[in-house]
């Protein structure tokens, strides 16, 4: 087997070419997958917490907690498909907790470290880890749109391409063509999962031990998604309490739930998407400081170990 060439720079450092940093992307993306497709309920436990809040909690106040005309909606909505973008954000929000603690299992075992000793660039590394937990995250949260279409959840329609009809099956069978909105959707999925991922990637560096994680992850998804707009809109939460308010408008949770719910829709809600974006460079920005052996937390560790 061939040694790879490592270049050196003018400055006499080691660089890297393309072709290094994408096949180091490829193997992170492929790894992250193969470990996604062994790890089944995995999948499976992403769907389980939003499918129970869609068809129970929904359901339930389906005809109690009516919507009235807000944008981006043109009509009076159900409750069920108000809150269906805020479970898709909740399916991200978990999917980013999880990816980081599979990097502090990894960090425990040894080969987080030997990735980040690499002479590839650190921050390239932590986003292509991040991009990989992305991808992953894409497959659940339009197995879940799929799933809410079927139940009944007024989203937008399927097209129609070949029907046939089936005895004792309520409704007809075929080949349908998805909607351009579930395509126009992407981008915001992609950035909001980014920015989750961003955020747990932070928490992970801050962890010592893989114990500790589980109640890091319950202490920072419940109180995001509980307080935003993922169930309730801005302006309920104004008229209850002006503290919850205000604490909804400072959660980027909140507009990464208005990014999604406006994209659904073909529209671009300009204040999410600068919030979403600053969030992921802030929260990237610290991950690599953090994971940075010469300055950030992990340094700090390090001499902690060193000096007992």
């Amino acid at each position: 087997m061939q040694a790879p060439d490592w270049r050196r720079d003018g400055r006499g450092r080691r660089g890297v070419s393309f072709i290094h940093l994408l096949r180091a992307f490829r193997g992170i993306v492929w790894r992250e997958m193969l470990r996604f497709l062994q790890q089944r309920e995995r999948f499976f436990a992403a769907l389980v917490r939003p499918m129970v809040w869609l068809i129970i909690f929904a359901a339930g106040f389906r005809a109690a907690l009516g919507i009235s005309i807000i944008p981006p909606y043109e009509t009076y909505i159900t409750y069920d498909v108000y809150i269906t973008p805020g479970l898709l954000a909740m399916i991200q929000l978990f999917n980013g907790m999880q990816s980081s603690l599979s990097m502090v299992y990894d960090r425990e075992m040894g080969s987080m470290r030997v990735l980040l000793t690499t002479p590839l660039p650190r921050w390239f590394l932590l986003i292509s880890r991040l991009f990989a937990g992305v991808i992953v995250s894409l497959f659940q949260v339009y197995t879940f749109l799929i799933v809410a279409q079927l139940l009944g959840v007024a989203l937008p329609p399927w097209y129609p391409l070949w029907t046939v009809a089936v005895p004792f099956w309520p409704g007809e069978l075929g080949i349908v063509i998805p909607p351009i909105e579930y395509l126009t959707v992407l981008p915001a999925l992609i950035l909001t999962g980014m920015m989750f991922g961003a955020l747990g990637m932070l928490l992970s560096s801050t962890i010592k031990q893989l114990e500790n994680f589980a109640g890091i992850m319950n202490f920072v998804i419940f109180p995001m998604f509980f307080a935003s707009s993922a169930l309730y809109p801005l302006w309920k939460m104004q008229e209850g309490s002006m503290w919850l308010y205000y604490i909804c408008i400072y959660n980027p949770f909140t507009w990464a739930v208005e990014l999604i719910r406006f994209a659904l829709y073909q529209q671009i809600n300009w204040t999410a998407l600068a919030v979403v974006v600053g969030c992921l460079v802030v929260f990237l920005a610290l991950s690599v400081w953090a994971y940075d052996p010469s300055r950030g937390i992990q340094q700090r560790k390090a001499g902690a170990a060193a000096a007992a």
